[in-house]
């Protein structure tokens, strides 16, 4: 697959960047839509008709729609340029813009769960409102649990310069922090996405350079850091208060659409699993001839998973292993890469990290990251990809009915994932490639099982600790230090306190707790996966079935229905985790010849 460029079509979405025409006469066209929602909806009683009710549905998913492609699109363009500062101002419209429908969501919310019970019942029956049944149901059961209207209204507002400013300070603080590296005999200044992407280099002396220079840039602002993500929870707390919410696991539990016991049996299961990683990692440290491994060395390649991979290369063995799967997955996923939905290339001043966005008023997405051409770098673009198959199973989907919870958003991007790296695995020329890969494709059980669940420990304990005060810069530093020391049964020489600033998950406002959902999504793809290899090519379909229904009924229903298992019993997450110790044996194995 060649000539493909390394930048995305934005242009198709809307012309002109952060300067479009038609971008900002959609954003006025929502808020003038939503204002005038807002009015009708006012007038609404309890005894509303099934007739009103089914208008106030479907304008409430044409709002929806358009505000998601237009901050889908702004998204776009400031991960692309962190110094877009007309993006950044089209992100302040946006807040505006947001808090409006969220104070619209929250009077209908309001007028939905003061329907009586058996009035809601019957309006569910309706031909145009049945196959939102499972979304309204839920909208209405959380208004019970909030405050009043007026309350939840006023939040929302002070959160606009409030709880997302900090959020979006975040962003602006990393955007313009940079770590000089020497390379090629050339100092070069690197955004912190290209810092961080030199820990998978295979050069030992280059990434401990890199971490020391990259730990000391985000100590450097700490206190900075530190103060945002004080306010952060401080908002989130008093807001659960004011709502007579005591535990800070209630909200992310609900979004995730999951029950407390199965998120406990998750982590029993990925417990029983940490022994077997620490004698991966310390064999891994063997190789590299190390006393142990540090956090800088948990990427570092073995053999020739050290190549560069060629963008074009890995594009093509994705589509390919895809395919073996399901030849509508590889279609698909050719189509989006010639169709230019990808940013990868390897500059500064974009974001960190990587992700997928849709489009639902074009039915497309895009995908963002920065290619490192290392085997982990091929890993992220299949994942990033899956996230588009499943936009693209649901695209022809009221927006009611697309709203899948972000524990599932994991599920085809990781079955991607596995799909890829066991692909590389297979094809390997020889014992020494195949345990390079098999390295690589351990290294992302060690980030799901230990380096996720350090960060679910944190999160966890700093909320305890925010509760009594504001936690300093140090304790934070210290709650890192123990949660990772803690996930990784200690087995690691050196990590990385400053790991609470570098990461931006703690900084998103929309999602609390952003760290379990992806052991779930990987164990449960991990599961999925399983079954794919059980029942062979006939599962595609099951496959997109499975997908098809992520967004309207609960994670323990799915598993119900198209697996036929319980995720509240430890017997599913046992066996997914039992795949990574079959990797695991076969590591140490190879590594004993």
């Amino acid at each position: 697959m060649e000539n493909i460029r390394p930048n995305w079509d934005l242009d198709s979405i809307f012309p002109g960047g952060s300067s479009s025409p038609q971008l900002r006469e959609q954003l006025e066209r929502v808020k003038a839509e939503v204002a005038q929602l807002d009015q009708w909806a006012a007038q609404l009683t309890p005894e509303l008709s099934g007739e009103q009710l089914g208008r106030l549905v479907a304008e409430l998913q044409e709002i929806l729609a358009q505000f998601s492609q237009a901050s889908a699109y702004v998204g776009c363009l400031t991960a692309q340029d962190v110094r877009d500062a007309q993006a950044r101002l089209l992100e302040a419209d946006l807040g505006q813009i947001s808090a409006a429908m969220t104070a619209l969501q929250t009077r209908v919310d309001d007028l939905w769960a003061s329907i009586p019970e058996q009035r809601w019942q019957e309006l569910l029956q309706e031909p145009e409102l049945a196959q939102f049944a499972f979304y309204l149901t839920e909208r209405r059961e959380r208004a019970k649990t909030k405050m009043d209207p007026a309350r939840e209204n006023l939040a929302t507002d002070l959160a606009v310069d409030g709880y997302h400013a900090w959020s979006q300070l975040y962003y602006t603080l990393v955007g313009r922090m940079q770590v000089e590296v020497e390379r090629g005999g050339e100092r070069q200044q690197l955004s912190m996405g290209q810092a961080a992407n030199l820990l998978a280099d295979p050069d030992p002396e280059l990434r401990r350079e890199v971490f020391a220079k990259y730990e000391a840039a985000w100590s450097q602002e700490e206190e900075l850091f530190a103060s945002v993500l004080n306010h952060l929870a401080g908002f989130r707390l008093n807001l659960y208060k004011n709502r007579g919410w005591d535990d800070v696991l209630a909200e992310p539990l609900e979004i995730n659409r999951m029950q407390r016991e199965t998120l406990e049996a998750m982590w029993a299961a990925v417990e029983g699993g940490k022994p077997a990683l620490v004698q991966y990692l310390r064999r891994k440290a063997e190789l590299l001839g190390l006393e142990g491994l540090a956090w800088c060395d948990l990427n570092a390649p073995l053999g020739e998973a050290g190549r560069e991979i060629p963008f074009a290369e890995a594009a093509q063995f994705v589509v390919e292993q895809l395919g073996k799967f399901s030849p509508e997955v590889a279609r698909f996923t050719e189509q989006a890469i010639r169709s230019h939905w990808i940013e990868w290339e390897d500059r500064g001043g974009k974001r960190p990290g990587a992700f997928c966005t849709s489009f639902p008023l074009s039915k497309e997405s895009r995908v963002f990251m920065t290619y490192s051409g290392t085997m982990k770098s091929v890993g992220t673009l299949a994942h990033e990809l899956g996230h588009a198959y499943h936009g693209f199973v649901l695209k022809e989907e009221p927006m009611f009915r697309r709203r899948y919870a972000m524990n599932v958003a994991e599920t085809a991007s990781t079955f991607n994932e596995l799909l890829v790296v066991d692909g590389a695995v297979q094809a390997a020329a020889d014992a020494q490639e195949k345990l390079a890969l098999l390295d690589d494709k351990l290294g992302r059980s060690v980030a799901f099982f230990m380096d996720i669940h350090s960060r679910f420990l944190f999160e966890t304990r700093f909320y305890a600790a925010r509760q009594q005060g504001m936690v300093s810069a140090q304790k934070l530093n210290e709650l890192m230090l123990q949660a990772q020391q803690d996930a990784f049964l200690g087995c690691l020489r050196e990590y990385h306190p400053h790991f609470w600033a570098s990461k931006l998950h703690f900084y998103i406002t929309r999602t609390p707790f952003y760290n379990f959902p992806y052991t779930f999504g990987f164990l449960f793809s991990s599961g999925v996966y399983a079954r794919a290899k059980e029942e062979g090519a006939g599962f595609a379909q099951r496959y997109r079935a499975l997908l098809a229904d992520t967004a309207v009924m609960t994670v323990e229903d799915l598993a119900k229905k198209h697996l036929g298992v319980d995720l509240t019993k430890p017997d599913f997450w046992e066996a997914a985790v039992s795949l990574t110790t079959r990797d695991v044996q076969e590591f140490l194995r190879l590594t004993e010849e």
